[in-house]
């Protein structure tokens, strides 16, 4: 008798084995790449311009620093980033969703910035020890199957007195989560069906983010990864955060 069982993990609120996981969030990305920053913007009525605004402005990053923007999709935060540090910095876009990094790339070209795009895992990311001054993820933890692992990895690849910057949904101020329910559940898929002709990828991501640590927990996780001094801020009533560490040896 095989006692064989294999490790599990959620894709949403499914639970699903976790070498699954990987394909499936691809699959929700390969399909909404095309409509994903005019969903961004629908979805947040244009706040998550502002959020990213302020993760660029907490950043410390000054000319001549190195960043590295993981799970960067479309590239907003490689644009901002790379006019921040400036021609004598370098800003790497990577994103493990080929469609999604297609879809920056020609945005950084377009834009005339000199920004390599590279198709990696945050899990393994294939850079050298204490490479960049700055690591920023934005709206791309929750998705990845071992954020652990992943949180090492960033640790890794940062030089000492280097930070991280997660932004990412999280747990909305008490009072408004029947309502922040509302709009998750009833009204996000229903903008995903009109605009991105793909009600269930809208429904997963809505999952997703319930099914992120919180605050307190990511900040945890964070300093078990071996970083310090980590805070976070709350914008808009804690429907996104932004935490940031360092790495000081």
């Amino acid at each position: 008798m095989d006692n064989h069982r294999e490790d599990t993990t959620h894709f949403g609120y499914k639970t699903v084995p976790e070498h699954e996981k990987q394909a499936k969030v691809g699959e929700v990305f390969h399909s909404v790449a095309q409509k994903y920053d005019v969903m961004n913007d629908v979805m947040s009525a244009g706040m998550h311009r502002v959020w990213k605004q302020f993760a660029l402005d907490t950043s410390g990053v000054k000319t001549g620093d190195k960043v590295l923007d993981i799970a960067g999709g479309s590239g907003d935060l490689s644009k901002l980033f790379a006019k921040k540090a400036g021609p004598t910095g370098e800003v790497i876009l990577t994103d493990i969703n080929a469609s999604m990094l297609g879809v920056g790339r020609d945005r950084m070209l377009d834009a005339g910035l000199n920004v390599p795009a590279m198709q990696c895992n945050a899990e393994q990311l294939p850079f050298a020890d204490q490479s960049f001054d700055c690591v920023i993820v934005a709206f791309g933890l929750r998705n990845m199957t071992h954020k652990d692992v992943a949180l090492k990895e960033m640790q890794r690849v940062l030089k000492v007195g280097g930070r991280l910057l997660v932004l990412e949904f999280s747990k909305v101020w008490q009072p408004l989560e029947k309502l922040y329910d509302l709009y998750s559940f009833k009204l996000l898929p229903m903008m995903g069906k009109w605009i991105a002709k793909d009600a269930d990828s809208y429904q997963y991501l809505a999952e997703s983010i319930r099914m992120h640590p919180d605050q307190e927990t990511l900040k945890q996780m964070m300093l078990d990864a071996g970083f310090n001094r980590v805070d976070y801020y709350n914008l808009s009533a804690g429907v996104v955060a932004l935490h940031k560490g360092y790495k000081t040896a």
